[in-house]
């Protein structure tokens, strides 16, 4: 692959991504996600100290964080295999005109496990405010690489969660993802998934080329390829120090004699 034609296809995946990320309902809030999923095997309290810490440092049980992320992948996976690929988008997204509807939508889910799963393996948030920095693009690019096997993108993200880790910070390490360390490994993960985006491109259209035989081979491939690809994102969050943390000790009143 030439130089200029890794920078076009690296360009082409970013412009996916921030399509992706426009769609209605792709970000997820951290707290009220961890509230809904954790009301079911936690206390108020230890709901509260998941939120504002994590839940590896909340003392939430590694069983019960991979049961809730084994829920959230097959939820996920449902929806992506159901929905249509053009029905539900809304027409900002089309009218961008540089990356297929259909293949925006289906990112729009993978962005919103990538999260989920974060979330529950003890990530800080991904968004804020402002919506999209280039710290969280990248922090996603490099996700969405460990989805797709990139051993690259795996290094990266294990090396982020060590420094999330070891800082015990609530937010990502912004300097190390946009200028430092890991930065040049997100810009090669990126070119990695432009090429797999145009593969995607060519196998979705093929698929569709013959009606209604076309839209079950659509969803085949959306089944076939999302449901493992989750998967294995799962599979190295667990890994990570993040998710192994040990619980803060949670100092006992002292009730003083009088």
């Amino acid at each position: 692959m030439s130089k200029s034609t890794a920078v076009e296809s690296s360009t082409k995946f970013e412009q996916l991504l921030r399509a992706s990320v426009q769609l209605p309902g792709v970000q997820i809030n951290r707290e009220t996600y961890l509230r809904r999923e954790l009301k079911l095997y936690c206390s108020p309290e230890q709901i509260d100290r998941a939120v504002t810490t994590s839940p590896a440092r909340a003392g939430v049980p590694i069983e019960v964080v991979n049961k809730i992320a084994a829920h959230v992948i097959r939820n996920e996976a449902a929806k992506v295999t159901a929905i249509s690929a053009a029905a539900g988008l809304p027409g900002g997204v089309a009218l961008l005109g540089t990356v297929p509807a259909d293949l925006a939508q289906y990112y729009g889910h993978v962005l919103r496990i990538v999260q989920k799963l974060a979330y529950i393996y003890s990530w800080p948030s991904l968004f804020d405010s402002d919506g999209l920095d280039s710290a969280t693009e990248n922090m996603l690019i490099l996700f969405i690489g460990v989805m797709f096997g990139v051993n690259a993108a795996q290094a990266g993200v294990t090396k982020t969660a060590a420094m999330i880790a070891q800082q015990m910070a609530k937010t990502l390490p912004q300097k190390a993802l946009t200028k430092g360390a890991i930065y040049p490994v997100v810009k090669k993960v990126a070119q990695i998934l432009g090429v797999r985006m145009t593969t995607q491109i060519f196998a979705k259209g093929a698929s569709k080329v013959i009606p209604v035989v076309g839209a079950a081979l659509s969803g085949g491939l959306t089944a076939a390829t999302f449901l493992p690809m989750a998967k294995r994102l799962q599979k190295h969050l667990v890994s990570l120090p993040l998710a192994n943390q040990e619980p803060d000790i949670i100092d006992a009143e002292v009730i003083e004699e009088s």
